[in-house]
């Protein structure tokens, strides 16, 4: 049995235990069978990335039955509670979304914070003369409608909650560092955190951030954040217990909180997060809501980027602040409309590559659901920045695992002149990158990283033996974290000779620096020539390889596309059958949820406080 197939195994019958468990529980259990297969459903939807599932699904496993009959079988076994109601192992809404309590709640506090931030713009002092100078210095506006990144800035300086979504080259960090510039402005004393899912993505964001504060004068840079981290560490992990020291009651100790890479944020750590952020100040959510969602259950940044419609007064304001015509502020037609209004803004302007250049134009068609387009547009050719290579067989040939180490070119190179420096060996490595979509298959990481390795050893003159697991120039993917040595799932470390010639695995550093760490000291890892595109969120390359599997998987949807292609700043090349790639491209990931339906609850809750 597959790692992947007993993982599920394990899913199925932990989901089935919580099932005979709610049995035991019911105090009339009048449909048992019923109440056992809802509590199923509910229970193993969390393990697909759903928050809940739907009474719709449970209906198909009981046609005889009516809705109303299946929910009045439900709420009448004492294990099925209402919103309303008191706490119960399960929770049913009146659209019908049946709930683990634990993600009901989760759901419920959320939206309670969220809401809590977006009416904190009622209580904020406007913008200072200062400020409203800054703005216009860093935004002097552009000719052909409005500056949406000046307007998003604008919408931050007014509120408490700001939700950025956009794509790669977007502008969503010269936006924040500008942003920041102003709120320095108007309170030069004022703290500043930067985070992100990731360690990786916490370490880009700060690189970018730097690199794009060069034009401000030296006393702003000078209070610009010289560090970002994890979430987890900012919120204050407590190993073995899984709580944060930060919380709702010991908030966190910031006046803005920039949280990057938002999209990867799952619900139960968006709501520890949000919870966190003290009633007076800001939180600044980047993102891009056409991305892969949280490997856990939520797709919290894509339902909080849903809806970017600005009210008539909010439009007043923004143009009053941005000094421009109301009339030109015309916002995109909402995905799904949400109570978030006046807190929401998408960047559609790509400035890395032009909407109709290779990259640019494959990710419009993918977006779109265009499968048939864009496979005829891949066929056709004559694009340099991107290539497909319509390759069907079931296990990578030797003509791929060529071209896939052609990629790797330059990291050979550095490795083979002499003993490697780590930032040499990174940068070399960090050029380019295979993406793979499955992890289990004879094209997923597992498989591809065995055949590239043993390949790669050969090239720099080295064993071809698997056994021989520790070698110059191996990179590494952490897969558990180890608070003790301060690295973290996702991290990637290369293996290096000291002076000595033992060997060591170097990770980078905030500071630039790079650490050292035994082979044998490190947690649970693997090889990481080619790396899933799940956990390539957070990063980007100059060049990728996005390998599909060799037949059609319900893990390919246009968002894994998506995600993967717009990892390459320069050149990506897509690498499978036409069938797989074009039932991946029309296939949306549809995740089931209530977000927005609580958002409403809570502000009507809050309309009904107010005088």
């Amino acid at each position: 049995m597959s790692a992947v197939d007993s993982q599920h195994s394990n899913e199925h019958l932990l989901a089935a235990g919580f099932a005979r468990r709610c049995l035991r529980w019911a105090k009339n259990p009048a449909e048992p069978e019923v109440l056992e297969r809802a509590a199923y459903l509910a229970s193993f939807a969390t393990t697909e990335g759903h928050v809940c599932t739907d009474l719709a699904e449970l209906a198909e496993d009981f046609p005889q039955r009516s809705k109303e009959a299946l929910r009045d079988a439900l709420l009448g076994s004492g294990v099925v509670g209402t919103p309303q109601g008191l706490p119960c192992p399960l929770v049913l809404d009146g659209e019908g979304r049946l709930y683990l309590y634990r993600y009901f709640d989760y759901e419920r506090r959320l939206a309670s914070a969220l809401q809590r931030l977006a009416h904190g713009r009622d209580n904020l002092a406007l913008p200072s003369e200062a400020v409203r100078d800054q703005l216009h210095a860093l935004f002097p506006g552009r000719a052909g409608g409005p500056d949406w990144q000046k307007l998003a800035a604008a919408l931050a300086l007014l509120g408490r909650l700001t939700v950025i979504s956009g794509g790669p080259g977007t502008g969503k960090t010269t936006t924040v560092v500008n942003l920041l510039a102003c709120l320095i402005a108007q309170n030069p004393d004022c703290r500043i955190a930067l985070a992100a899912p990731t360690g990786k993505a916490a370490a880009r964001m700060l690189d970018a951030l730097r690199e794009r504060a060069e034009h401000l004068p030296e006393p702003i840079r000078a209070k610009l954040p010289d560090a970002a981290g994890t979430i987890h560490r900012l919120l204050g992990v407590m190993p073995g217990s899984g709580n944060f020291r930060h919380h709702a009651g010991n908030p966190l100790a910031v006046d803005v909180l920039v949280v990057d890479e938002a999209s990867m944020l799952d619900l139960g750590l968006a709501t520890k997060l949000v919870e966190a952020v003290p009633a007076s100040g800001r939180l600044i959510l980047l993102g891009d809501k056409d991305q892969l969602s949280a490997v856990e259950a939520g797709a919290v940044f894509a339902e909080l980027s849903a809806d970017p419609g600005l009210s008539p007064p909010m439009i007043e304001r923004l143009a009053s602040l941005a000094q421009i015509d109301p009339a030109a502020i015309v916002t995109s037609v909402p995905v799904q409309p949400t109570p978030l209004k006046d807190c929401v803004a998408w960047f559609s302007q790509n400035y890395r590559f032009r909407s109709d250049s290779g990259i640019g134009r494959l990710a419009a068609r993918i977006n779109a659901g265009e499968a048939e387009a864009a496979i005829a547009e891949l066929r056709a050719g004559g694009e340099d920045s991107v290539s497909w290579r319509e390759d069907e067989a079931a296990v990578p040939g030797a003509g791929l695992i060529e071209a896939l180490l052609a990629g790797y070119a330059d990291y050979q190179a550095v490795l083979q002149n002499g003993p490697a420096e780590p930032e040499a060996a990174f940068a070399a490595y960090n050029r380019f990158r295979i993406l793979c979509a499955v992890r289990e298959s004879p094209r997923g990481v597992e498989a591809v990283n065995r055949l590239v390795a043993r390949e790669f050893r050969l090239r720099l003159g080295l064993s071809a033996d698997e056994r021989a697991e520790w070698y110059p120039g191996r990179p590494v993917m952490v897969l558990r974290n180890d608070y003790v040595l301060k690295l973290f799932n996702g991290d990637i470390g290369i293996v290096l000779p000291e002076p000595s010639g033992e060997l060591r695995v170097r990770f980078p550093d905030a500071d630039g620096r790079f650490r050292a760490i035994p082979p044998a000291r490190l947690p649970e890892h693997e090889t990481a020539f080619a790396m899933t595109v799940h956990k390539s969120q957070g990063s980007e390359f100059d060049e990728v390889a996005l390998l599909l599997p060799g037949r059609v998987s319900p893990v390919l949807t246009r968002e894994l596309i998506y995600t993967g292609i717009t990892r390459a700043r320069h050149a990506v090349s897509i690498i499978g059958a036409a069938p797989v790639l074009a039932e991946a491209i029309r296939r949306r990931t549809r995740r089931h949820s209530g977000l927005i339906a609580r958002l409403g609850e809570i502000q009507s809750e809050l309309q009904g406080e107010s005088p």
